[in-house]
């Protein structure tokens, strides 16, 4: 083949390489799917819009726990009551519900006996300042009326050494002797009178202690500072508070006239409580004095958890018809949601607490499978579903088998809401560990 005709060959070849359609481009590696995940954000937003809460999980012995309902009330001491320590009209100075302090004026008292034991006070003041010059004046009578008897008896001797010697006058004599004898019953008509001053000085300091004793009661019972008190010209007595509280009850009205001993108003010191559970008499073979109880509010309180410990108290007599009774719990400390009349529960627990615990209200079921929302202890902006493992329940705690270990938490409040959220999303075919790995079927 001559050149010519090689290269028309050649050049034919590479116009019918530039017609053909190219080819289409090699397909890449495939993007990767994110493998399925049973967590949930759960940022701060979101725990607030949800009002989410959480539980701890605690070692209980969910099985040999008793549960007695019961309610808070006063103790018997918590309260005290004021009443009127004279007769008189009132005028209140506090409100019902109100707060006060130890030393607030609680009521005015405006009475006549108040004003009228000031005017005997400062009348038998009056009367013993009186006395001490009046005895002085009459000392000093005696000791005059005492050295003219001594001058007089002088004076006797010497009539009677000159009559025995032959001389004198029987008439001085005479004169002499009844002079001694005036005078000396002079001097005891004096020492009598002076005998008779003291004894009304000693009655009516006497007097005077009382009158001071009865007012120095009624200040202590008025329980406010003797500055404040001690207007007995107006008759007016300020009583107060002798101890913090609030006002629960006022029983008299103001302006009114009431008796000596009237009750006016009542303080309670709200934070002084007990409970008063009822048990049946079958558990007093369970339960003993003096052993730990703890008090939960309701299931479902918004505070579930936020239960206080105390000491087991029981009743001294029980009730024969109901066959019932009352226990004591004083708890260590009152919590705030702990009122006079607020119903609860106390718990009891025999033997030791083995079993890893949750509360019931924190299971919710999606169908009927049992799930729980356990907070991630390395992102607490994350919950993991787990489906729950439970075991024997006792109406509040259920025992989990596993997927949780003690102090982890749990979703408690909002918890319906996630299951909701999260029950679209989760795979099928597979399942999650505790971690929140997911691996393809079952094992």
């Amino acid at each position: 083949m001559t050149s010519p005709a090689r290269a028309a060959i050649l050049a034919s070849l590479v116009l019918m390489a530039s017609c053909r359609p190219s080819a289409p481009p090699s397909p890449g590696p495939a993007a990767e799917t994110p493998p399925p995940t049973n967590r949930i954000d759960i940022p701060l937003s979101v725990r607030r819009n949800l009002n989410m809460t959480f539980a701890r999980v605690e070692r209980r012995n969910v099985a040999q726990t008793l549960r007695f309902p019961g309610r808070f009330e006063y103790e018997p001491t918590a309260r005290r009551e004021y009443r009127t320590p004279l007769a008189g009209r009132v005028d209140i100075l506090v409100d019902q519900f109100q707060f006060v302090t130890a030393g607030t004026p609680l009521f005015h008292l405006d009475a006549a006996p108040w004003r009228e034991l000031h005017e005997q006070i400062a009348s038998i003041q009056a009367r013993v300042d009186s006395m001490s010059p009046l005895r002085e004046a009459h000392r000093r009578h005696e000791a005059g009326l005492a050295a003219k008897v001594q001058i007089w008896r002088e004076r006797l001797r010497e009539l009677e050494a000159l009559r025995q010697a032959g001389g004198g006058s029987a008439a001085a004599l005479t004169e002499a002797r009844a002079t001694l004898n005036a005078t000396e019953a002079e001097l005891a008509d004096v020492m009598e009178k002076d005998a008779e001053l003291l004894a009304t000085q000693k009655q009516a300091e006497a007097e005077l202690r009382a009158l001071r004793a009865r007012r120095e009661a009624l200040l202590r019972s008025a329980a406010c500072e003797p500055t404040s008190n001690a207007d007995g010209q107006s008759g007016v007595l300020t009583v107060c508070a002798a101890a913090p509280g609030v006002v629960e009850f006022i029983a008299s009205t103001p302006g009114a006239l009431v008796p000596d001993g009237g009750h006016i108003l009542t303080l309670v010191q709200p934070e002084r409580l007990r409970f008063r559970a009822r048990a049946l008499q079958s558990d007093l073979a369970s339960i003993a004095a003096g052993q730990p109880a703890t008090i939960v509010p309701p299931q479902g309180a918004a505070n579930s958890l936020q239960g206080v410990t105390g000491e087991l108290r029981i009743a001294l007599s029980a009730d024969p018809d109901a066959r019932t009774v009352d226990l004591i719990v004083q708890p260590s400390a009152v919590p705030p949601w702990a009122k006079a009349g607020v119903w609860a529960h106390a718990e009891v627990t025999r033997g030791q607490a083995t079993d890893l615990a949750i509360p019931l209200s924190a299971i919710v079921h999606d169908g009927l499978t049992p799930v729980i929302f356990r907070r991630d202890p390395a992102n607490p902006d994350q919950v993991i579903r787990l489906e729950a493992d439970l075991g024997v329940s006792d109406g509040r705690w259920v025992v989990i088998a596993s997927g949780v270990k003690e102090g982890d938490e749990v979703v408690l409040g909002g918890n319906y809401q996630l299951m909701l959220a999260s029950s679209a999303s989760s795979p099928r075919g597979g399942h999650f560990h505790p971690d929140g790995t997911y691996h393809e079927g079952d094992h």
